[in-house]
């Protein structure tokens, strides 16, 4: 066992008990006393636990990861209005690699109707979701697996990846901020994140609102290598979700919005895919706090138009629109 998968199953023993004693520590990693000691001092050197006399603590106010089961019952409606979008993006006879979660799960299940469809993943979820899908090959990654997300990691899931090259990254996490871009709470998921993201040519974000502005523990997409990000629209009153959009559209990623507040009230008519970002464009679709929906930003001008093109495929009810960067 690789000394950075030793130290994450370390803190997620400690994360699920509280406390743990260097003795236990070293029976389930199957190291020496001695070893285990050196990793719970690099640990609590990050800040991630406490030394403690014979065994390892908590550190104060340290939240626990939440597991798939709590995972799976927040913000439901969003998910299923991000997978709807996203869906859409994917072609025939394309290769993607998913990522694990709850929302590329639901994504997973949308895709099963795509003919000739390739789908690289270390999700076991996502795997199962396609599983009867007769038009999808699947290829799994190989790995140690991770009991609390499903999903296939270590060293074993990235060299599997090695020498891969498809066409998108469709991925989600813990948190996404403009500054340091999709993060998520787990050391060895970011590090397959990381490694699904070497593999394509476009990275997809897929992230419900409660996300965004949120910075966890370990990095997997930095801002400038996320292509698109696809989300929900946060409400009137979430400041810090809308201004967290248009600062990721102003550093050039492209904003899908799903799920608006007309959704459903075109219901049996086609509906259209957003186009590329126009960087010369006002923002449009989420409003700073303080904005009023449908008016010019600062009163100069009349309101934008949303630019559309040719459908991609079937979308569900809603508005689908992206963010531009403000005009310098």
């Amino acid at each position: 066992m690789f000394a950075a998968e030793r130290r994450q199953l370390i803190l997620e023993m400690v994360r699920a008990n509280g406390a743990v004693s260097l003795r236990e520590l070293a029976r389930v990693v199957q190291t020496s006393e001695v070893t285990v000691r050196r990793d719970v001092r690099a640990l609590e050197a990050e800040g991630l636990l406490d030394r403690r006399h014979g065994g390892a603590v908590l550190p104060g106010g340290f939240a626990r990861e939440s597991g798939f089961p709590q995972k799976s019952h927040l913000a439901t409606a969003e998910k299923t209005a991000i997978a709807d979008l996203a869906a859409g993006f994917v072609e025939e006879g394309e290769a993607i690699v998913v990522g694990a979660g709850t929302t590329t799960q639901e994504l997973a299940r949308r895709l099963a109707r795509v003919p000739g469809l390739t789908v690289v993943t270390n999700s076991l979820l996502v795997a199962q979701a396609l599983a009867h899908a007769n038009r999808v090959e699947v290829v799994m990654t190989g790995g140690t697996l991770r009991g609390s997300n499903y999903a296939l990691v270590g060293s074993g899931a990235e060299q599997s990846l090695q020498g891969l090259r498809v066409s998108r990254a469709f991925l989600s996490g813990s948190g996404l901020t403009a500054e340091r871009g999709l993060s998520t709470s787990n050391m060895l998921s970011a590090s397959v994140d990381r490694a699904l993201v070497q593999a394509a040519a476009e990275v997809v974000v897929l992230a419900d609102h409660t996300k965004l502005g949120t910075d966890t523990m370990f990095q997997t997409v930095p801002t400038d290598v996320i292509t698109r990000l696809v989300t929900d629209e946060p409400s009137g009153h979430d400041e810090r979700a809308a201004t967290e959009l248009q600062a990721l559209a102003d550093q050039g990623v492209q904003i899908s919005v799903a799920g608006g507040p007309d959704a459903g009230a075109g219901a049996g008519q086609p509906h259209r895919e957003a186009g590329p970002v126009d960087r010369r464009a006002p923002r449009r679709e989420v409003p700073l706090p303080g904005q009023r929906r449908g008016h010019p930003a600062n009163g100069a001008g009349p309101a934008p138009q949303l630019r559309t093109a040719p459908p991609l495929g079937e979308q569900p009810p809603g508005r689908i629109a992206d963010l531009a960067p403000r005009r310098r």
